[in-house]
């Protein structure tokens, strides 16, 4: 049922904004570390509709010099850049990506830990407002690195703000 699903996402998002992740979690400092590096980043999610998230994140990145993979089966490019059915097709198509960024709902955040591990990520990443304990455990297990509930976006700019 759906209002189950919504419940437990939001049980999820709870633990992890207080703290209470049996995850092991990327704090501040080890993302800034991460994204100073400038790693590949694959959006899972991504929309060529501005009003979304997906979107704006997408073009920011770019413009603060990130590579970036689009992912969605529905969509064929955004802004000229190629869009991929799959993360898998994504990493055929283009390469190995570092980041998997994923901007859809918490309950289908489970298949695409399992396509991050199987493409090689080494970082699962869910954006604002998304948190998926078995995702989470699922990347964690695979030697994966964890964020939940927080905007590539938002920690990009924080650190291009700071010199970084």
């Amino acid at each position: 049922m759906m209002w189950e699903t919504d419940r437990a996402a939001v049980a999820d998002l709870i633990e992890v904004q207080e703290g209470r992740s049996p995850v092991p979690l990327m704090d501040r400092p080890a993302i800034a570390e991460l994204l100073r590096g400038r790693p590949r980043i694959a959006i899972v999610g991504a929309s060529q509709q501005p009003y979304r998230a997906s979107n704006g994140v997408l073009h920011n990145l770019r413009r603060l010099g990130y590579d970036v993979v689009a992912v969605n089966p529905t969509v064929d490019a955004i802004d000229g850049l190629p869009c991929y059915a799959s993360l898998a097709a994504a990493v055929d198509a283009t390469g190995p990506v570092d980041v998997v960024d994923v901007f859809r709902r918490a309950d289908q955040c489970v298949a695409h830990a399992r396509e991050a591990v199987e493409v090689g990520a080494k970082v699962l990443w869910l954006q604002l407002g998304i948190a998926n304990l078995e995702a989470g455990r699922i990347a964690d297990d695979a030697g994966l690195r964890v964020v939940m509930d927080r905007c590539t976006s938002i920690e990009a700019e924080r650190l291009a703000a700071s010199g970084g």
